[in-house]
């Protein structure tokens, strides 16, 4: 089963677009509307491309990036296209994020909490002692 987000074949459209040639109305007829517009220039769109599939036994069933495609187009003032830039799954940077775990006050419980689970404990603690009975 194929899931597909954002515009299908973004590679074979961005080819119909060109550079000095191409304005924003012959963008949105190839493509449509933009995913997103920059918000420091309103004159750079965003495209996107996102295709997964479940992965096979050796990937346990894992989901499997087929395309994860972004396209940018970035127009002058006047509305022509002056570039684009295409960005596909061999470009995408592998981040590594660290293991190590911050300690939160959240996962420690709310004062309430921790101060009842505190006189539980003194409360046991104080307790008498059970005798035994002798026969």
């Amino acid at each position: 089963m194929i899931k597909s987000h954002g515009i299908i074949f973004l590679e074979k459209r961005e080819l119909l677009l060109k550079a000095d040639v191409s304005n924003k109305n012959d963008v949105i007829n190839v493509l449509g509307e933009p995913h997103i517009k920059s918000i420091k220039d309103k004159n750079t769109w965003f495209y996107i491309e996102r295709t997964k599939t479940r992965g096979g036994v050796h990937k346990l069933g894992k989901d499997v990036f087929l395309n994860n495609n972004v396209l940018v187009v970035k127009f002058d003032k006047y509305g022509v296209l002056e570039e684009k830039l295409f960005y596909d799954k061999s470009k995408m940077n592998d981040h590594k994020f660290t293991r190590e775990v911050t300690d939160n006050v959240v996962s420690r419980g709310s004062f309430l909490e921790s101060f009842l689970s505190s006189l539980r404990k003194k409360m046991s603690a104080n307790a008498p002692k059970k005798r035994k009975k002798k026969d």
